[in-house]
């Protein structure tokens, strides 16, 4: 017998080998009905991985966000299988969970895939899920998952599982599908009662815009199909409050191709907004210790290099800006913190001066893939 300790502290001793849905059972049959992963001692797994030892033990249910990100990453799985029977030789990419629903990034060879196919794959999901294939957890070698998907002929996984050590590589298999996965999964797809496919876009193959763009398609599942309803309800909602409609109607900003993409110019209206805003912050900042600084537009590319920033976000800046001199550079500023840095190291310090904080309210520069780009909350500059 093993010992599990229950979130309320309550501890119950259960066979070893039994899962957290046979845990739930002996609490009620009601919650496990309801219980669509597990948190083993902190980590987020399957419901029915078995348990071999003493342990602390939450079950999760859409109650709770590890509860609906689970069944999220379950849901693109579906999508995934309900998407390879519909289209048959499509080759996968990598497919999360997010903060809302899910997506799948798919080659799609000659098939041309738009908004209008979504009826068709959303109502494939409902028949797959209502089927409740379970999902099964396989652990792989190395050499047994690149053969898998060398025959299948899908490059996109073979190159994931280069990156991986041999004895850390999982599959997992759901009605026709199998997948490259870490998991965790849903115990199987007849928990997914509402489907939602919400939008299809471009996205590189690993973020790179060298390699080939795949379609991303984005969809949203729930439990319950009144829970869908009520989520496309707020998101109608959303959309007469979104900022960006709010922006062009209040006139508080715009946006010029002549001046460039992710570059917004503020109006006189958002400029005394803005105004007003930066007030208001100051103050609490006050409040909150902070001191102001104001720093350059431009830093010696040295600087980054220093801070790090230059090796890891190198390729996400603008290029170098060069001067006169030989082999001196300059960077558009990314970020004020290694400004703030040397501010610092600018005089000495005791310890009884801890913390100093330092606020500025500058303007930051990174370029931003278009497709990155919205409204407000992603810009270029």
């Amino acid at each position: 017998m093993i010992k599990i300790t229950l979130p309320d502290g309550s501890v119950k001793q259960v066979a070893k080998g039994s899962t957290a849905l046979d845990v739930a059972r002996e609490i009620s049959e009601g919650l496990a009905r309801n219980v669509l992963a597990a948190k083993v001692n902190g980590k987020v797994v399957n419901a029915t991985l078995p348990l071999t030892e003493d342990a602390e033990l939450q079950l999760l249910t859409w109650n709770d966000p590890e509860g609906k990100a689970t069944l999220w990453h379950s849901s693109a799985h579906l999508m995934a299988e309900a998407i390879e029977l519909l289209y048959p030789g499509v080759k996968f990419g990598i497919g999360p969970d997010i903060e809302n629903g899910f997506y799948y990034d798919i080659d799609f060879g000659d098939y041309d895939i738009s908004e209008k196919d979504f009826p068709k794959i959303e109502k494939k999901m409902l028949e797959l899920a209502r089927e409740k294939q379970e999902f099964e957890r396989k652990e792989v070698s190395k050499a047994d998952a690149l053969a898998y998907f060398k025959e299948k002929g899908d490059e996109y996984k073979l190159e994931l599982i280069e990156d991986l050590e041999d004895g850390e590589i999982t599959f997992y298999e759901s009605g026709h599908f199998t997948d490259l996965c870490r998991g965790p999964h849903i115990p199987h797809t007849g928990f997914i009662k509402a489907v939602k496919l919400m939008k299809v876009a471009g996205a590189y193959w690993r973020g790179d815009e060298n390699r080939k763009q795949l379609t991303r398609i984005y969809g949203i599942t729930f439990p319950k199909k009144k829970e869908l309803t009520e989520y496309l309800a707020m998101l109608e909602e959303a959309k007469k409050r979104d900022h960006r409609v709010l922006g062009k109607q209040l006139e508080l900003f715009t946006f010029s191709q002549n001046v460039g993409l992710g570059l917004p110019l503020w109006l006189p209206k958002g400029a005394q907004l803005r105004e007003l805003l930066e007030q208001y912050l100051k103050k609490v900042q006050r409040a909150a210790g902070y001191q102001p600084v104001i720093t350059p537009h431009i830093g010696n590319v040295n600087l980054y290099k220093t801070s790090g920033h230059y090796q890891k976000y190198g390729e996400e800046s603008f290029r170098p800006i060069k001067t006169p001199v030989e082999g001196e550079e300059f960077f558009l500023k990314p970020m004020n913190c290694p400004h703030h840095c040397e501010i610092y190291k600018s005089s000495p310090h005791s310890y009884k001066e801890l913390p100093i904080r330092y606020a500025e309210f500058g303007t930051v520069y990174r370029y931003e893939q278009s497709g990155e780009l919205h409204g407000l909350t992603r810009v270029r500059g």
